[in-house]
């Protein structure tokens, strides 16, 4: 080892000292919090000395002495609610189950008795257990008093020992600020027959306690998403916070990526959203501003994502001042939550624009009107497409009705194809010639194809999002509103999963029959290659559609067979080839027919691209 590196050595381990020196430094500072007022999105405050600290049981007068100073300098007015031990009050009614922690005064888990989680085991086997919300022990529900004489700006509610009283359906949580009357209090009521809470936050005295220059007081909302469903990833996809500032449309951070929405405007509500679940707070009047945000986690983390909201509440250093509000813990039944009307039903994915209109007003009714006769999730499903094609039929039969009449000119463009021999733009250029005479419109089959796709779009998003097929089985289908598994491979294929689902499988095989069908009257002289090209289609997007919900994969299928049989009757029984063949043969008698702007602009173009070709050909000789 020479000179050089002896001393690079040296050198490096040197900076690992002073790193190491610096890192202990740090970690012995004291907190220092932020004021509410001038808060973003942060993590949740470290505990200072305090509560956590007053554990250790002194030994001496002296010890007893310096914790009661050091709670005073770090919680004020609340010194003394910051020691005790924590006691659980529950509240419930037939459907969900609330516990409560007087530690913070704060919801402490929720159980939904008519809902269960799902998991996939290590087979592929379903494993459901107790469904509970609010749970994750990393969760905060905090105020953050901006409190005068404390060291730390602000005192934590989380960190505060409240007494409760519970009555009935009602828990009243106080803690005491001082010896002058003062105090802050949270009372939640749950409803005997919903999934709501009444909530209200007392403020009594405090306008001498808390600083004069803080016109409102922060709760640090901080929610880990569990993961509730068996497909991880299509729930991620499907879980974020939402909100709704008072003047404006509900609004919301992204779903598949890190997201942080600064909102300077007052809010109606704040909602943490699962797929199937949420938790919302809904405000009687209106929040001041909020700092919002969702974090998207490991797939390997045993939470689906986190969300935080860091909402401003008005304060306006009055002696008694309560602010009211609502929260809602459960199912994302969208009745229920438009009872609310407060637009707090947009928290269900069903789309924006016309696709979220189509669902919740068109699909969603019908869907519930048909649900009411049936009570197979799968059955509905089928009623539903039977319902859509025949509402469509008309769109359809357009399409055969254009399929037939290429089919019935496919004699003669097969003289010309003879004819013309390699010459694949003259064919052409001859071939739209002729389905001018013959009043034949090439793309009469695709547009109303075009037309339907604002539905299909719809129903993709339709059957993942609603609650209604969430765990609803059909035939071999343990749950509509996730894929279903007929083989569970032991290893994961990238995008295809590892599991197979028969429902996909039979949406392919139904549209490589459909396609073969519906390949017999076209004609693919001009582009051989889009002949193989539909068949390899369904084949790529099974990849795709194995992890798609069960529910939307059963409706596809179900469509294709529709189609085939639409198709078949129509073709053989209600249109009459020899009136359409009349028909074209009029239509060719009358005299010239002008060209379209469409016809014009095409066969200019194709008659464009055979002078280059011939001019190639002539340059090569």
């Amino acid at each position: 080892m020479d000179k050089k590196n002896v001393i690079g050595l040296t050198l490096i381990f040197a900076l690992f000292l002073v790193w190491m020196r610096l890192n202990s430094v740090e970690e012995s500072l004291p907190v220092v919090s932020v004021p509410a007022s001038q808060s973003a999105i942060t993590p949740a405050p470290t505990s200072a000395p305090g509560a956590g600290d007053a554990v250790a049981a002194p030994k001496d007068s002296q010890a007893i002495a310096a914790i009661a100073t050091q709670n005073d300098a770090a919680f004020g007015a609340f010194s003394a609610a910051s020691q005790g031990s924590e006691v659980v009050e529950v509240l419930e009614n037939e459907l969900f189950k609330v516990s409560f922690s007087n530690k913070g005064g704060a919801i402490k888990e929720v159980v939904l008795k008519k809902y269960l989680k799902v998991k996939e085991g290590a087979k592929g086997e379903e494993i459901k257990s107790t469904l509970r919300l609010l749970e994750d022990s990393k969760n905060r529900f905090e105020y953050l008093l901006p409190v005068k004489d404390s060291n730390k700006g602000v005192v934590s509610t989380a960190e505060l020992f409240f007494k409760a009283t519970k009555s009935n359906n009602e828990v009243v949580f106080r803690a005491n600020a001082g010896s002058n009357g003062a105090y802050i209090e949270q009372k939640y009521t749950i409803q005997p027959d919903g999934y709501g809470i009444a909530y209200d936050i007392k403020l009594v005295g405090m306008d001498g306690i808390i600083r004069s220059d803080a016109n409102s007081i922060e709760l640090n909302w901080v929610n880990y998403l569990d993961k509730l469903e068996k497909n991880a990833t299509y729930e991620r996809n499907y879980s974020t916070i939402y909100y709704k500032p008072t003047d404006e449309k509900p609004d919301y951070c992204s779903c598949t990526s890190n997201d942080v929405d600064n909102v300077a405007t007052p809010l109606k509500w704040v909602s943490s959203s699962n797929q199937f679940f949420n938790t919302s707070l809904v405000a009687n009047t209106s929040f001041a501003s909020a700092n919002l945000s969702s974090e998207m986690l490991d797939e390997g983390n045993e939470d689906l994502k986190k969300t935080q909201a860091q909402i401003r509440v008005p304060f306006a250093h009055t002696a008694d001042e309560t602010f009211g509000m609502q929260l809602y813990v459960g199912p994302n039944e969208f009745d229920r939550l438009r009872a609310y009307n407060v637009d707090l039903e947009n928290v269900i994915s069903f789309g924006s624009s016309i696709l979220g209109t189509i669902n919740r007003w068109a699909v969603r009714p019908v869907f519930n009107f048909l649900s009411f006769f049936v009570s197979s999730k799968g059955l509905v499903i089928l009623l539903l497409t039977l319902l859509i094609k025949l509402m469509l039929y008309p769109l359809t039969y357009k399409m055969i009705r254009s399929q037939s009449k290429m089919g019935a000119l496919k004699p003669r463009l097969e003289v010309i194809k003879k004819k013309l021999g390699d010459n694949t733009q003259q064919i052409q250029m001859e071939t739209m010639k002729i389905y001018r005479e013959f009043g034949v419109n090439p793309l009469g089959g695709c547009l109303p194809m075009l037309l339907q796709m604002p539905i299909w779009l719809a129903l993709y998003r339709f059957f993942p999002a609603s609650i209604e097929f969430r765990q609803a089985s059909f035939l071999w289908a343990t749950d509509l509103s996730s894929y279903d598994s007929i083989l569970h491979l032991g290893f994961t294929l990238p995008a295809f999963g590892s599991h197979v689902s028969l429902f996909a499988i039979l949406w392919m095989v139904t549209t490589l029959i459909f396609t073969y069908y519906n390949s017999q009257n076209m004609d693919f002289s001009a582009n051989p290659a889009m002949k193989w090209l539909q068949y390899l289609m369904p084949v790529v997007f099974l990849v795709f559609f194995n992890g798609f919900a069960s529910g939307l994969s059963c409706y596809l299928c179900f469509s294709n067979i529709l189609n085939i049989g639409q198709t078949l009757i129509t073709k053989n029984y209600i249109i009459d080839q020899n009136k359409l063949s009349a028909e074209l043969d009029a239509y060719k008698s009358k005299p010239q027919k002008k060209k379209t702007g469409f016809q014009a602009r095409l066969e200019s173009v194709m008659a464009e691209q055979q002078r280059i070709q011939e001019t190639k050909k002539g340059a090569k000789k």
